[in-house]
């Protein structure tokens, strides 16, 4: 009776556009997708509000974030993890 189904959830991957606010990071997704009538692969880019709560990531960074619970307003976005970092770069 204990079956607890977890939903599988979409690993969305961007770069950290800005780190002003507090607990949270605003990241830039690219997905691409084929045109309906055209048939062109096309590029499409959106930001989302992600949720810090380390605050881990800084301007730069490849991160992976997923969807979960609304945290505010206009954030529902959480942190999985920094994959690159952009201070190891240089």
């Amino acid at each position: 009776m204990e079956k607890e189904q977890k939903k599988k959830q979409y690993i969305f991957r961007g770069i950290v556009v800005s780190d002003k606010m507090q607990k949270t990071v605003v990241v830039k997704a690219e997905r691409t997708y084929k045109h309906k009538i055209l048939g062109k692969v096309m590029r499409a880019n959106k930001k989302y509000k992600v949720h810090d709560e380390q605050g881990l990531a800084r301007v730069g960074d490849l991160v992976d974030f997923y969807e979960g619970r609304p945290v505010s307003k206009d954030k529902y976005m959480y942190l999985e993890r920094v994959v690159k970092s952009s201070t190891a770069d240089k």
